[in-house]
């Protein structure tokens, strides 16, 4: 992926942020995901945070894990994350609401044995609960508006299966401002509710070395035991 100069990263932030506005208008909020994909025709420039490689914070999270098994990647977009783990030894599963998104990563990752779906968040099929040795969210609830994230909220930890383990990655708002977004970084009392009847094993925050001075980042994970 090329970069973008800082006049055109604040020109795709704004274009994203109107993009937002205007889907919330129409009532469909999460309308933008797809519009934006589709509108970069194969442009991953214009996918902010798709540079290409996995989210460094997953991979310092799995080179300490010994666990295995059955993944999930929620909101997969470009599939970075999904292919990491496969090649690690992970069987799996990645989805998103975007059609475009996932047939766009199918083409990229096509050499990796991942199954990709189209699904949503809010209405997963019902076997999925409990059935995922792994559950991973990067990036996904501090994309959704409030009045969504607060029931997107409740759907991830009943996928974890018994003894597995649920991540998410994403920006932490440490100040007392209400951000503007997208993204919204997301409060540590929010953070903490995602894992509602699991056990907090990891809460870290940190930065990445090319972040913005008001950039503060986590990784949560839970386990089910």
């Amino acid at each position: 992926m090329s970069e973008l100069s800082e006049e055109e990263l604040a020109e795709l932030r704004e274009y994203i942020h109107e993009m937002a506005r205007k889907a919330e208008d129409s009532g469909n909020p999460l309308a933008w995901f797809e519009e934006l994909y589709r509108s970069s025709e194969g442009d991953d420039t214009m996918i902010p945070w798709s540079d290409g490689e996995p989210h460094p914070f997953l991979v310092e999270w799995n080179n300490q894990t010994v666990s295995h098994g059955r993944a999930l990647v929620v909101g997969c977009g470009l599939g970075e994350d999904a292919a990491y783990l496969a090649q690690t030894g992970w069987e799996v599963t990645a989805f998103d609401l975007s059609t475009t998104a996932v047939e766009w990563a199918s083409r990229i990752h096509h050499d990796q044995e991942i199954e990709w779906r189209v699904e949503d968040l809010l209405n997963l099929p019902d076997e999925w609960n409990g059935a995922w040795d792994l559950v991973l969210e990067v990036h996904i609830l501090q994309a959704i508006p409030l009045e969504i994230r607060q029931v997107a909220v409740t759907k991830l930890a009943p996928l974890v299966a018994p003894n597995g383990k649920l991540v998410c990655v994403g920006r932490i708002n440490l100040s007392d401002e209400e951000p503007d977004g997208p993204p919204w970084p997301l409060d540590r009392q929010f953070i903490e509710s995602v894992g509602y009847g699991l056990t907090q094993t990891d809460f870290l925050i940190q930065n990445r070395p090319d972040d913005e001075p008001e950039v503060n980042r986590y990784l949560a994970a839970w386990e089910s035991v």
